[in-house]
């Protein structure tokens, strides 16, 4: 009985942005709450309230000591793993050409993205709400997600909703590795904290955040989708 918890960045199709990046965390039920008070404790060892919510936005050097010490906590805790997809420049999307909108294409990434670590029985998923249209899209993956691995009873994703990030410790974990890979991929350099978190999880995770993982890479595994 596994959650998996998901987060998106610059999923929209005219954003100006280069890059998009889905991302999830997969932790087993009965440890979200030990992951979620640890993530809390690292909180208050730097002096932040428990409901600071951690946001790669407000990465800054000030902060740098507490995001290093997150992103540390997550590759020593062995119940979570990471599973992301990068798309490295939407500008080489063509729709048109595959007869399918951009929703219709986002739901097909989602389906990469976690086709791997839905195969078990009782799964949950939970993404981060982004606009008013959430609820409908959230029933429509669950739908194709489902469909897409024959799971016609729905007994593999038995839940998919939308949650606040302030409602999760680990949806927030997830926005703050996601926040470094779409850095890394977006070619950015303003900020030297964020920077170097982007070269901690490189060197934690043995990925250069730009090419995908080996099939085998269990705790951070990177899909990178070529539209070709």
């Amino acid at each position: 009985m596994f959650n998996i918890y998901c987060d998106e960045s610059c999923h929209l199709e005219n954003d100006n942005q280069k890059a998009m990046v889905l991302g999830a965390i997969r932790i087993h039920r009965d440890r979200v709450k030990i992951a979620s008070d640890h993530i809390k404790a690292i909180k208050l060892k730097h002096g932040l309230s428990r409901s600071a919510e951690i946001k790669w936005t407000k990465v800054s050097p000030a902060k740098y000591e507490f995001y290093a010490e997150l992103i540390d906590y997550f590759f020593r805790d062995s119940d979570m793993n990471f599973r992301g997809l990068v798309i490295p420049n939407k500008k080489n999307l063509n729709h048109e050409v595959f007869d399918q909108t951009h929703d219709e294409w986002y739901y097909k990434m989602y389906y990469f993205m976690l086709k791997p670590v839905i195969a078990q029985i009782d799964t949950h998923i939970y993404i981060d709400i982004k606009d008013t249209n959430g609820a409908k899209k959230i029933h429509k993956l669950r739908e194709y997600l489902s469909r897409s691995i024959y799971d016609f009873s729905q007994v593999n994703i038995t839940k998919a909703q939308l949650i606040r990030s302030e409602e999760s410790q680990i949806l927030q974990l997830v926005d703050l590795i996601i926040g470094a890979i779409g850095y890394e991929n977006r070619d950015l350099y303003g900020s030297q904290a964020k920077l170097r978190l982007v070269e901690l999880i490189k060197r934690k995770s043995g990925s250069n955040l730009r090419t995908k993982s080996s099939l085998f890479a269990e705790k951070f595994n990177l899909f990178v989708w070529d539209p070709q």
